[in-house]
């Protein structure tokens, strides 16, 4: 406001006259002296008169947009800064989050692996345990066969006389049954009772050994006498005294067997697998 007074003074200076007096020219002329500036200069001096004001007017002005545009600097600034704050704040809770997260990961892979091999033990002790008693269940069944056998084998010990003789009473009765009705009828009775005596102890595994006609064998038989007879091979049975009882792949008793000799050897048999390829 001071500055726009100034002007104003300057300007009234400036345009101000003295009193007109009665001599007119006179007047004109003191102007002209008194002024010492031509009309132009006058209007330039003006000008720049009021562009200096002008500058001085806006010049505080200017100074409050640079201080207001500080202050928003400063503004963005901070709000960049509390900005960046917040990210890092929840970038370090992210982090820490994403640790927690690999720790429980990493516990829940070690309870994993923990769980897989205690799983595989288990796997494997339920395989023990499986062969364990599948050996005790054959162990087992084995022992009872061998049991039933070993009661079956005394059984068959003990009736193996009386199956005798029921034998020879069967071969007494056909040799005087000739002509005689009754003794043949007796012959075949007794032959009926020893049919179904051997038809139990075979279901019982009972195998009945009379070997007639076929090759000696040391451990199914046994020799009691030998028979000169060219027309058999070597060693063949020529006749059962005896009938031999085997059970379960044991010989209960062997039979006992004339053998034949002075005949020709026996050919060797081939092996089973190349008789079948033959």
């Amino acid at each position: 406001m001071m500055a726009r007074t100034t002007v104003n003074d300057k300007q009234a200076g400036a345009t101000a006259a003295p009193a007109p007096s009665p001599e007119g020219d006179d007047v004109k002329v003191d102007i002209e002296v008194e002024g010492d500036e031509k009309p132009e200069q006058a209007a330039d001096a003006q000008q720049d008169e009021a562009q200096a004001v002008e500058a001085e007017v806006i010049e505080p002005e200017t100074s409050d947009d640079a201080d207001e545009q500080a202050r928003v600097e400063a503004a963005i600034k901070a709000g960049e800064a509390a900005a960046e704050a917040d990210i890092k704040s929840e970038a370090d809770a992210l982090r820490a989050e994403r640790d927690e997260l690999a720790k429980k990961l990493a516990d829940v892979e070690g309870d994993i692996e923990a769980a897989k091999a205690e799983a595989a033990s288990a796997a494997d002790r339920l395989s023990r345990l499986q062969a364990d008693w599948e050996n005790y269940r054959r162990r087992t069944e084995r022992d009872r066969v061998t049991e039933r056998e070993r009661a079956c084998e005394g059984l068959v010990k003990d009736l193996l006389p009386a199956i005798d003789d029921l034998e020879r009473a069967i071969s007494h009765a056909q040799a005087t049954a000739e002509g005689n009705e009754v003794a043949q009828q007796l012959a075949d009775g007794v032959s009926a009772v020893h049919e179904k005596v051997v038809s139990v102890l075979e279901k019982q595994g009972v195998e009945v050994i009379d070997p007639a006609g076929q090759p000696f064998d040391p451990q199914d038989h046994q020799a009691v006498g030998r028979v000169e007879n060219a027309d058999e091979y070597d060693e063949t049975v020529a006749d059962v005294y005896q009938k031999g009882y085997r059970l379960g792949g044991k010989v209960v008793r062997p039979a006992m067997v004339t053998v034949t000799y002075g005949g020709a050897k026996r050919p060797a048999e081939a092996p089973e697998g190349d008789a079948e390829s033959k």
